[in-house]
């Protein structure tokens, strides 16, 4: 399948997700039968939408066809998308700048890296654009100690967050967490689901995590946010966190993840015992 079929069938796939998700009573329609209050069905969302029927399903469908922005724009507003999850529905059509291509960076800057190094004790690490872990500090190891011993084809934070029982028991609010950086993922490399390399990534989850699996198939959008991040270390119990991202303007391929210390934790303290400890 090329790059241009696959953001199509994405397109197609994401836009009948959310269709299946809207509320009804949301657009003052009753339920289907006696008790389906949610999902649209496609005839009410052409109808909403002022589009053709066949037109939408073609759409839903993947067809080889080119909407307008206005169409789309039509379309996030109807199905009352959010920003992040419209951006997504124009990127997949063509309308925003792609993502750099590439999976991974072969090294991490060296100024990156003692960028990293600076922000000690605080947990930092460089994530290239198929969230592999390129590169991170010494705080960020005394977190999860993992990160320097764990195969470089499996340095990738979202196979991490998926499959290592050690980061599962590192988050208290697995369950939420997980979810949340699938959606992240989704809305950074949705553009980028032709390639190759970010196929295999996806495939190989899916096989190895049911969870990730399911959740992959809600086809949720989400940008990052900061906020606040626990972790459960076994060493000095609960650390709470506020979770950073930036990055560098020579190096746009790369975020910096930094968790600095949440107010009013002990999160500060916590890291440097855990610095002594490692």
């Amino acid at each position: 399948m090329t790059d241009a079929a696959q953001r199509r069938r994405e397109l197609g796939l994401f836009l009948k997700a959310r269709r299946a998700q809207a509320l009804r009573s949301d657009y003052g329609l009753p339920p289907v039968g006696r008790t389906r209050e949610q999902g649209l069905r496609r005839e009410e969302v052409a109808f909403l939408s002022a589009i053709s029927v066949t037109w939408y399903t073609w759409l839903e469908q993947g067809r080889e066809i080119s909407p307008s922005r206005q169409v789309l724009e039509t379309l996030a507003r109807t199905l009352r998308l959010s920003e992040t999850e419209r951006a997504y529905v124009l990127s997949l059509a063509g309308y925003v700048s792609v993502p750099p291509s590439g999976t991974a960076v072969a090294d991490v800057p060296p100024h990156v890296q003692r960028l990293l190094d600076a922000l000690d004790p605080n947990p930092s690490f460089a994530l290239a654009p198929d969230w592999g872990v390129e590169g991170w500090n010494r705080g960020y190891a005394a977190l999860y100690p993992n990160i320097a011993t764990v195969p470089s084809e499996e340095r990738n934070l979202l196979w991490l967050v998926f499959t290592d029982p050690y980061v599962r028991s590192l988050l208290p609010d697995w369950d939420v967490t997980s979810s949340r950086f699938a959606s992240e993922f989704r809305a950074e490399a949705g553009p980028r689901l032709g390639d190759s390399k970010i196929g295999y990534q996806i495939e190989k989850l899916k096989e190895a995590s049911p969870e990730f699996r399911d959740t992959w198939a809600r086809h949720d959008i989400l940008g990052f946010e900061s906020r606040e991040r626990l972790f459960h270390h076994p060493a000095v119990g609960v650390l709470r966190f506020e979770h950073h991202q930036v990055s560098p303007s020579d190096r746009p391929d790369l975020h910096i993840v930094v968790y600095t210390p949440a107010p009013g934790s002990d999160a500060a303290e916590q890291m440097q015992l855990l610095m002594k400890l490692g």
